[in-house]
């Protein structure tokens, strides 16, 4: 009736809006909660078979080591998901890039830098480093924070002067070796990129939504905790195993190896994936390594080991992490062999 009123009065009809939702989508909420109340019913009816399993010394031993990963990640993991939610609700699209330099000679090293404010791990850089593309971030200058960040920041820094009270240049060492990887890393990739065309990052569609600054702070903040926390948990499954299964003698026997050694520590640190913050407690208790090897099991581990291939894979896709990890791997192996023999 109001359409034909407004047609003999002589005026254009105006349709109401449809309401915008204003909360961002949120997929699969009810099959995770499904799936969680399932598990908790498995578990509980499948007490006694657990009891049994855990009165072994290797599972009892598996368990242990995943839980105290899982644990030990994720108030990192869930930081770097608040920070990464900050960006995306206060931070304008286009306000990051601008701040950095355009030549990426000169970008990368500038965003590495700002590792140094970041007191978190491995697990909580990878999603900062998502959001800082998705914001448009140059891709090398974000992957070098992304490396940088668990391994110069203060905490990680005080940590490792904790951990080595009788060897102070050990810090130094482990910054210098850190933060030259990470700078190298990045401009290779920048090569990298300036040749192919691409940077080789999967961009997954953003959520569709609108909403206030908070409603869109908690939305993302839910949906990348769930996203990089299952493949945190599908890399602790992994480095649990792999520790469980790896006899101990095989580390001790290539101790006086030469650069083994190094070779040695450095799948170590890949395998057993110990975050930042504690990695150099467990370097300073392999005393039977020398303080370069030792350096490059503290350099290595904040870059590259499974759970965080893992939480990549998740973040930026499978072949961009089949591609970064082994060169990452590479140039923290060879920075820290040589800013070892030069400080150490």
């Amino acid at each position: 009736m109001a359409t034909v009123a407004a047609v003999r009065a002589g005026t254009t009809p105006v349709e109401p809006a449809p309401e915008r939702s204003r909360t961002l989508s949120r997929p699969g909420a009810g099959s995770g909660l499904v799936g969680v109340t399932l598990v908790v019913l498995v578990a509980a009816g499948g007490r006694p078979l657990l009891d049994d399993l855990l009165d072994r010394p290797a599972v009892a031993n598996w368990a242990t080591v995943f839980v105290a990963l899982v644990v030990q990640a994720m108030p990192f993991l869930v930081l770097g998901v608040a920070v990464s939610a900050a960006v995306a609700a206060f931070v304008p699209p286009g306000v990051l890039p601008r701040l950095l330099p355009r030549r990426p000679a000169l970008a990368v090293p500038v965003a590495a830098t700002a590792g140094l404010v970041l007191p978190g791990c491995e697990c909580g850089s990878v999603p900062i480093a998502g959001r800082l593309v998705d914001q448009g971030t140059p891709a090398p200058a974000a992957l070098a924070f992304l490396l940088a960040a668990p391994a110069i920041n203060p905490v990680v820094l005080v940590a490792t002067a904790v951990a080595f009270p009788d060897d102070p240049q050990v810090v130094v060492a482990r910054f210098l070796a850190s933060f030259l990887a990470a700078i190298v890393v990045g401009l290779v990739w920048s090569r990298r990129t300036r040749r192919s065309g691409d940077d080789g990052i999967d961009r997954a569609a953003p959520a569709e939504g609108a909403g206030s600054r908070w409603e869109v702070l908690t939305a993302t903040a839910q949906h990348d905790l769930l996203h990089a926390g299952g493949f945190l948990v599908v890399g602790a499954v992994v480095a649990a195993t792999l520790q469980t299964v790896v006899p101990r003698d095989v580390v001790d026997a290539v101790a006086d190896a030469g650069p083994l050694a190094f070779v040695a520590l450095a799948a170590l640190a890949v395998l057993m994936a110990v975050c930042s913050e504690a990695d150099a407690f467990v370097a300073a208790s392999l005393t039977q390594f020398s303080l370069t090897s030792r350096l490059v099991f503290m350099v290595v581990g904040p870059m590259v080991d499974v759970k965080l291939v893992a939480l990549q894979a998740g973040t930026f896709g499978r072949s961009f992490a089949l591609r970064f990890a082994p060169l990452t791997l590479l140039v923290a192996t060879g920075s820290s062999a040589v800013v070892g023999w030069w400080l150490l």
